[in-house]
């Protein structure tokens, strides 16, 4: 398959809410890369999406093709942004979605490489590896640590290598098709769940590295993370992604499973 052909088939997918100015920083990058782009600015109150106006307007000579902007009135989470973005893919042909942050932490460089890897094994979900310097902060690292070890024990025979890194492609049916019938999913629990019930759904991971840089505000980094709140959330999800474990655990030692 000719890159036009994958280009054609698959797009990046851009989640921004209160990105600040690295929100473009990060649609320029990607767009060097790949196209299109797709941005989903998720009820943003800090200005960064008109920050998109002067690539999206075709009266100025900056005018970008290859980016579309999808702007939700209030922010309802990532995996609501994602889900938007999904369900107008799907409807305008494409088949996947690349998806990265807008904070400035996903390599550009690597979408054509991820973009590739899905091409070939289009059924699929290509993984992101994250490969950390010394700017990951590291109650993160030991946090994420015992995530992917519970995702790893949910999905059985599969291997998740990081459940929390959103720098992945999907096939977009399925995930719409997993997210339409769930009212989780929505926000920071949508990446290790959307990972492991596909392995569910019977989306084969694949695990592909990439590195990973955490900016620091005077860098102009940009983080949302609450870790009261979004631990809170996910130990809920992987309470319910356990339950969900049991349950096929027990559906497959039974007699002619």
């Amino acid at each position: 398959m000719s890159e036009r052909d994958v280009s054609r088939s698959r797009l990046v997918l851009i989640p921004s809410y209160d990105s600040g100015g690295q929100l473009l920083l990060t649609v320029r990058q990607a767009l060097a890369v790949w196209r299109p782009v797709w941005v989903v600015i998720d009820g943003s109150t800090d200005g960064s999406a008109r920050l998109l106006d002067t690539m999206t307007d075709p009266a100025l000579a900056t005018w970008e093709p290859g980016l579309k902007v999808i702007e939700l009135p209030v922010n309802a989470g990532k995996g609501s942004a994602v889900l938007a973005g999904i369900t107008a893919a799907l409807h305008e042909g494409y088949t996947h979605v690349l998806t990265m942050d807008a904070d400035g932490q996903h390599p550009a460089g690597s979408i054509r490489q991820f973009m590739t890897a899905s091409a070939a094994e289009p059924a699929a979900m290509i993984l992101g590896r994250p490969v950390f310097d010394a700017s990951v902060p590291l109650v993160r690292l030991k946090g994420r640590r015992i995530s992917n070890w519970l995702a790893n024990v949910e999905i059985f025979d599969a291997v998740i290598d990081d459940s929390l890194f959103g720098f992945r492609v999907y096939p977009a049916a399925p995930l719409m098709q997993i997210m339409l019938g769930r009212r989780g999913m929505r926000r920071f629990d949508f990446d290790p769940e959307a990972a492991v019930r596909l392995c569910w759904h019977g989306v084969k991971p694949m695990n592909v590295s990439a590195p990973v840089r955490y900016l620091s505000r005077e860098e102009g980094g940009v983080s949302h993370f609450n870790y009261v709140r979004d631990n809170w959330l996910l130990a809920g999800m992987h309470l319910r992604l356990m339950g969900g474990f049991l349950i096929r655990a027990v559906i497959r030692l039974l007699p002619g499973s």
